[in-house]
């Protein structure tokens, strides 16, 4: 552990807290173990057992995010929260950016959407910036004149000041696989299945030379242009990219896109090729939130995930009414590499993974 990064950790955490307090935040503590969870395919989850005084068991599960207990509570009408916890992904091991305990903000705003989150970041990023302007042979941070804020990531120099690049899934798929996204999808479809029939994206994944197999799904193959051809491109920009508008199957508990609904009111953070946030309008209809559950479930089965046991509680507090809203979550530890230039995650935390 650099301990000099270990402090700038330490700065960056007291800077979000005191950011998120001075908007009106209430900052949270929910519960890390829990006996049902949020399903989401693209994840396997801790499990572990529970014994009653009695020796009972109970299974049970560590929390792969405080989403679902941070919405309960904006339905009882905590109003503007937020919450720094750790958070647990299994499998998440051997990789630069990855661990399987990481810490995780979520903050959620009432009333606002996606785009006002995105700018609640930018500033965000400059608050921290400014706190933890001290010169260091991590990294050099400089203000060249009047707000704007430099610092370099892994050689790549990095521009915080506002505005960001904001850049849709579309037209970034288009413009670096030179695919017209209407010839993947099926805009007049009717249904998710019609939109994103996975054989028209078969022929250019083939032709790309990409793994296809006769179980592939349309978001698994979308992926792999995305990994190969999108994320490279978006690494190199000099300013952090808001790329929003992500394809239906990719919407998670994200809304609809009124006006094309093969897209979802969603956008991911993207600073020096760190993908460091996750944000979109919430979902507030419990009754679609349960046919998105039950899709998970079975993808969980078929990509022979770990099974959860479905969080219906959460269900049960969609049908009560969710407030309009919109949050995000971010991982501080690939914040705090931005920040203190650590190429990988285990350079700015105790990590034994």
């Amino acid at each position: 552990m650099n301990f000099s990064k270990y402090y700038t950790r330490d700065t960056i955490l007291r800077s979000i807290r005191q950011f998120l307090w001075n908007e009106g935040f209430c900052e949270v503590e929910t519960p890390l173990l829990v006996p049902s969870v949020i399903p989401e395919s693209y994840l396997d989850i801790f499990t572990t057992t529970l014994f009653n005084r009695y020796r009972k068991p109970q299974k049970m599960f560590l929390t792969a995010s405080p989403e679902s207990t941070l919405k309960k509570l904006l339905v009882e009408g905590i109003g503007n929260c937020f919450e720094i916890t750790r958070s647990f992904r299994n499998t998440e091991t051997d990789a630069t950016t990855h661990s399987p305990e990481f810490t995780i903000l979520e903050f959620y705003r009432v009333n606002a959407n996606y785009m006002d989150i995105a700018k609640d970041c930018e500033r965000l990023f400059q608050y921290i910036y400014i706190k933890s302007l001290k010169r260091s042979e991590n990294n050099r941070r400089t203000v060249q004149g009047d707000g704007i804020f430099q610092l370099t990531y892994q050689g790549k120099s990095i521009d915080l000041s506002s505005p960001w690049i904001y850049m849709s899934v579309k037209d970034a798929f288009e413009k670096y696989t030179e695919i017209p996204f209407d010839q993947i999808t099926n805009k007049k479809g009717k249904t998710v299945e019609e939109m994103f029939n996975v054989n028209l994206i078969k022929p250019f994944a083939k032709k790309k030379g990409y793994t296809i197999s006769r179980d592939n799904t349309w978001e698994e193959l979308f992926n792999q242009f995305f990994l190969n051809e999108v994320e490279p491109y978006i690494s190199h920009l000099e300013k952090p990219v808001i790329l929003f508008d992500y394809p239906r199957p990719m919407a998670a508990l994200a809304t609809v896109k009124k006006e094309d609904p093969r897209f979802s009111e969603r956008f991911e953070i993207y600073a020096g090729g760190l993908e460091i946030g996750d944000c979109y309008n919430e979902l507030r209809d419990a009754k679609e939130q349960e046919n998105r559950f039950k899709f998970e479930l079975k993808e969980i089965k078929r990509r022979k995930k770990t099974e959860v046991v479905p969080d219906m509680d959460f269900i049960a507090a969609l049908q009560k009414g969710l407030p309009k809203c919109s949050g995000i979550a971010i991982g501080i530890d690939r914040l705090v590499m931005l920040f203190t230039d650590a190429k990988e995650i285990k350079e700015i935390r105790f990590c034994s993974f």
